[in-house]
């Protein structure tokens, strides 16, 4: 059977937090972007039009604004996988894709945005 290509979208999330290599970036807020997609089967949410049989992206964004904000990361690739890793807990989510960017890169060039994009699929959860 085919997975189905249904996605939920969620763009441009922006939350502070304390992520960075450097000892500077260690001793301060920093804006962050995320932007997520969920692969899951919408179909049955399609037709009920519940909000039960969907995945709640209100509560994707609140756990994703508490990763950022409520741990201290050292690197973008821990946030983006932290995030990952709780959006697969659910186990109606085949793949997640999560996009996460330094707006104030701490580099001397003009570089609008640092980021990385991590994807995990079901296949890999719990180990």
């Amino acid at each position: 059977m085919t997975e189905p290509a249904d996605r939920i979208e969620l763009r441009g999330l922006r939350a502070l937090g304390i992520c960075g290599a450097l000892p500077e970036e260690q001793g301060r807020l920093q804006p962050l972007e995320i932007d997520i997609d969920i692969a899951l089967d919408l179909r049955t949410a399609g037709a009920s039009d519940a909000l039960e049989d969907t995945l709640d992206y209100g509560a994707v964004c609140a756990m994703a604004d508490r990763v950022v904000g409520g741990e201290r990361h050292a690197l973008l690739e821990h946030v983006g996988e932290r995030i990952a890793e709780l959006v697969l807990a659910d186990e109606r989510v085949t793949e997640v894709t999560v996009t996460v960017r330094k707006l104030r890169p701490p580099v001397p060039q003009h570089l609008a945005t640092a980021g990385v994009r991590v994807t995990r699929s079901a296949e890999r959860r719990g180990g």
